[in-house]
């Protein structure tokens, strides 16, 4: 893994919390084996932004919100297709709470960005909600603090880091993903393969920098 910082990063860690840890509500396979690396690499730099999935419960994304609807399952919203999730990172909630392999992050972060507040628009990429429309104020922030680059980890690979990554691109930002320090969920994309293999293909298209 070789990612060194330098001046105009921000490293942005999405959603280190414990329902995407192993027996959490929505869990990541091996989510928490990746904290005690993201907290050393946070003390390289000088500027680092946390994500925190903070719903609210009967969150439109949750599948117990919809009659007959399965976990993992799709749905068409207003903004388009939908995954339905179990219910996780609900406000207030142990879930929700930071890992504590990353609590000195925590303590040192500029910035702890809460997002999918909103209950009828889930919200992966730490920089607008699912109708990619609607933005989280990240970017400003950025672009404020001088940030030319976004380094990201977290949890997870495919989708709240992915979504994230590519938003930076499409924002100006350069974006490199540390894939060592992410994990996946690799459903099955409808394009064959899993949705770790779109966001890689995606990755390409866009410009985004995979550090291995």
């Amino acid at each position: 893994m070789d990612i060194e910082a330098r001046a105009g990063d921000a490293l942005i860690v999405i959603d280190p919390q414990l329902d995407f840890c192993p027996g959490g509500a929505l869990a990541v396979a091996g989510g928490d084996e990746i904290m005690g690396a993201i907290a050393e690499l946070a003390e390289r730099f000088e500027l680092v932004v946390i994500t925190q999935d903070w719903h609210p419960r009967g969150h439109k994304s949750f599948a117990t919100s919809h009659d007959g609807g399965e976990a993992f399952g799709m749905t068409e919203m207003t903004y388009g297709t939908q995954v339905l999730w179990p219910d996780h990172c609900v406000q207030g909630s142990a879930g929700a709470d930071f890992h504590p392999g990353i609590a000195a992050t925590v303590e040192r972060a500029s910035l702890i960005l809460r997002k999918g507040t909103n209950p009828g628009i889930d919200s992966y990429s730490a920089f607008f909600e699912n109708d990619k429309a609607t933005p989280t104020g990240l970017a400003g922030y950025l672009r404020e603090k001088g940030v030319k680059r976004c380094v990201f980890v977290g949890l997870a690979y495919d989708f709240c880091v992915a979504w994230s990554a590519l938003d930076a691109r499409r924002l100006g930002f350069e974006a490199v993903v540390v894939k060592p320090l992410t994990r996946a969920i690799a459903m099955p994309a409808e394009s064959g393969g899993t949705t770790a293999d779109a966001a890689e293909a995606e990755f390409e298209r866009a410009g985004v920098a995979l550090v291995a």
